[in-house]
């Protein structure tokens, strides 16, 4: 047998006779212009997600062309490809939905196409994830390329961005603190450019944890998306995309166990996303690598918040980029990292540690000596309302609000909670407990990132900033509060949460990791018995019926089963 094929010759069409397959591919893209000298060339996928309907991505004409240079200057031939394109803000019912629709196409197209190695280019929350999920699961060569956060804006002379002072300012004015007009005003400049969120939102997050883990550039992270910054590391990253085709390094040698520790500690140490422990859960699962919350919590209570920036801090990507990025975190992270681990430019994540020099005086990444936050970003909850787990951002919430007891008031669905949340006679003080059912994965279908409840109006209208809201849904890792997501198993599938009534008794204690619904067992279990078995309503027909038949909970990243590995190993 000889070498298996490579470049324009991998996966010919069949048609019972291989040459005349390779001669007929030959003829359609010679028609485009190439000569058989490029043809005979390593061919580099590029993955354009490009869309008019996603200013994420706003840049991805200028990095295309830089991976192209990239991958041409190291003898390759870059051939460019769409996927479809999700941005959080236009995506209906919610862009989590569509993550595991991202990730097949993803996947089949690599797959479907002759590439010795692809470049996964994209940014906005579900993306990335979408991105690495898809091509772990085909198996070819790849590297990661975020399109760089947006630069901010400025109001009244106060700099602003999205989307961390989009929600503070809303709440200002739902607040009755500002004005119609001047909420108007500050919407045309909370976004100073193309790209993703200019905190640390999710977007931020996948883009700081592809780097911890090895699979994107170092140093590739914080560029900002319009800078020249963020065009030469698109070059490199071209670059070394040849180079990954040529020593064919498949993902599952860079992702491995303690690639994906790696990039829970960063995610604990820079006050990311709540969804992303979520979106690693379903890339590591692809793998066949299991995450399990106890670990994560575990790594929590010794890994500090290290990086002072929105929504756990008062900075923003631009700083983060100037002051060292994600090899600074890294840096001060020293022995919880491991170093030892391969990364896609063929050496250690402790080379290129080595390789990003020593720290400069800044205040933006802190020392483990002087936190910004003395544990992780991150809390697991468990209890009887949530006994597959839930998820705090703990270093966002209000002090006074890490321990508390109230009663709760109900809101069965989304429709619920927008008819009545700012009701006047709706019966709710700044100690009730917020709680919202049906907005999990099943349930809504898709997860939205509805479980950031709105303060009522009436509260508001009083300076009330900050509740406790618990609901089996997301929350963008733009937000910050005392909100409690994720709870696990959700309401539709028959969760407890589904069992909780107005006037009940719900106490959080985030030290002692507690979500508890002070209902007798046996209250509880007549209640269950009343309601019946929980029946999630199931579309006839499309994606919407594969969605709410194969997708899992929380605990397992929202995949659908049929896509997951085989588990090999836990974390």
């Amino acid at each position: 047998m000889g070498e298996p094929p490579t470049g324009i010759r991998k996966g010919l069409t069949n048609y019972g006779d291989a040459e005349f397959s390779l001669f007929l591919r030959k003829a359609f893209i010679k028609g485009a212009g190439y000569s058989d000298d490029a043809l005979d060339r390593p061919v580099i996928g590029i993955i354009n997600t490009g869309s008019g309907f996603n200013p994420c991505h706003g840049n991805m004409p200028a990095l295309l062309e830089a991976v192209k240079r990239g991958v041409m200057l190291a003898g390759g031939l870059p051939v460019d490809f769409p996927t479809i394109s999700i941005h959080e803000s236009f995506s209906q019912p919610t862009s989590m939905f569509l993550r595991n629709l991202m990730s097949m196409d993803t996947e089949e197209m690599i797959r479907a196409q002759p590439m010795d190695a692809v470049v996964l280019i994209g940014g906005c929350d579900k993306t990335v994830p979408a991105q690495l999920m898809g091509a772990a699961s085909a198996g070819v060569p790849a590297i990661s390329l975020v399109t760089g956060s947006m630069l901010t804006g400025g109001y009244q002379g106060e700099r602003v961005g999205a989307c961390t002072d989009c929600r503070a300012f809303w709440g200002k004015f739902r607040g009755g603190e500002i004005s119609k007009p001047e909420i108007d005003d500050v919407n045309s400049r909370l976004v100073g450019s193309v790209g993703t969120c200019s905190v640390m939102g999710t977007a931020s997050t996948m883009a700081c944890l592809t780097e911890a883990m090895g699979i994107a550039m170092p140093g590739s992270a914080s560029a900002p998306a319009v800078t020249a910054d963020r065009v030469r590391i698109a070059e490199a990253t071209g670059t070394q995309a040849v180079a990954l085709a040529a020593a064919e390094t498949k993902m599952d040698t860079i992702l491995t166990q303690e690639s994906f520790e790696n990039g829970l500690r960063v995610l604990l140490a820079i006050g990311g996303s709540t969804n992303a422990i979520i979106h690693l859960t379903a890339v590591a699962g692809r793998l066949g690598i299991r995450l399990s919350l106890e670990q994560q919590d575990r790594m929590s209570m010794e890994t500090p918040v290290l990086l002072d920036l929105k929504p756990s801090g008062k900075y923003y990507m631009e700083d983060f980029h100037r002051a060292g990025g994600v090899p600074a975190v890294l840096r001060e992270l020293g022995s919880l990292i491991h170093r030892d681990v391969p990364t896609v430019t063929g050496r250690t994540l402790g080379e290129e540690i080595d390789d990003a020099g020593p720290g400069f005086p800044q205040d933006i990444i802190r020392t483990l000596s002087n936190p910004v936050y003395p544990e992780g970003s991150l809390a697991v909850l468990r209890g009887n309302l949530a006994p597959g787990g839930a998820i705090i951002k703990q270093a966002a919430v209000s002090p006074s609000l890490l321990e508390h007891t109230g009663p709760a008031v109900v809101f069965e669905n989304t429709a619920d909670l927008a008819a009545r949340i700012d009701d006047p006679d709706l019966e709710v003080t700044a100690d009730s407990v917020l709680v919202l059912k049906n907005i999990g994965p099943v349930g809504a279908p898709g997860m939205p990132e509805a479980g950031y409840l709105p303060i009522p109006k009436k509260l508001a209208s009083q300076g009330v900033r900050d509740m406790v809201r618990i609901s089996d849904g997301r929350m963008s890792g733009t937000a910050a509060g005392a909100v409690v997501l994720h709870v696990t198993p959700e309401s539709a599938v028959g969760g407890p949460l589904r069992l909780v009534q107005t006037g009940d008794t719900i106490t959080l204690g985030v030290s002692r990791r507690l979500i508890q619904l002070e209902v007798s067992d046996a209250e509880l279990a007549q209640r269950e018995e009343a309601m019946g078995p929980a029946a999630p309503v199931v579309p006839e027909r499309g994606y919407r019926k594969l969605f709410v038949t194969e997708v899992t909970q929380a605990d397992e990243g929202c995949d659908f089963r049929f896509l997951q590995g085989s588990f090999v190993s836990d974390l």
